[in-house]
């Protein structure tokens, strides 16, 4: 069997909107029998080392049978050497992701593979949205049904790649 697919969830500090995708992913893929050929993690563009998902995350997850779990990390150069999907949930951190692609002092990064896109352009065509809609907005701060939104957006983009990544059939 080949080694598994990486797929990797950014957002900003990953406490609310990467944690809340890895689990929703995590939890589509284990419905379909399909763990064994993915390797799901998420980071945070700026992320504060080790702290937990946002209470908020976890209490929408809980309602749907999901289970977050670990602790946020900063997401790192190598990330993109290491991961084949790096989905990102709005312009803002897809602009950190371009910066920390590009060649430094270090000089270019080898082994640069990981395919980077917005979440919710996932299985969307050209004109299908407004470059505005693509963007996942931030529930930190506000209400548990803004938190809910978020986790409604992020189950159908989620959806979206696990047909993409592994087609029912395929």
């Amino acid at each position: 069997m080949s080694r598994p697919s990486g797929v990797l969830f950014v957002c900003h500090a990953n406490v609310c909107r990467s944690p809340l995708a890895e689990g929703v992913f995590r939890h589509l893929v284990d419905a379909a029998s399909l763990t064994a050929r993915f390797r799901i993690d998420s980071a945070g563009t700026y992320a504060m080392a080790g702290a937990g998902p946002h209470p908020k995350s976890c209490e929408v997850a809980r309602a749907r049978g999901i289970r977050l779990e670990g602790a946020s990390r900063q997401l790192l150069r190598e990330d993109l050497e290491a991961f084949d999907h790096i989905l990102v949930m709005d312009r803002s951190n897809y602009r950190e992701l371009e910066r920390l692609a590009q060649p430094s002092s270090f000089g270019p990064l080898t082994g640069y593979a990981a395919r980077i896109r917005l979440l919710l352009s996932v299985g969307l065509s050209v004109g299908d949205r407004d470059a505005t809609e693509l963007d996942i907005r931030d529930p930190i701060g506000r209400s548990v049904e803004a938190y809910a939104h978020t986790y409604a957006l992020l189950e159908a983009a989620c959806r979206r790649l696990l047909d993409e990544l592994a087609p029912r059939g395929g």
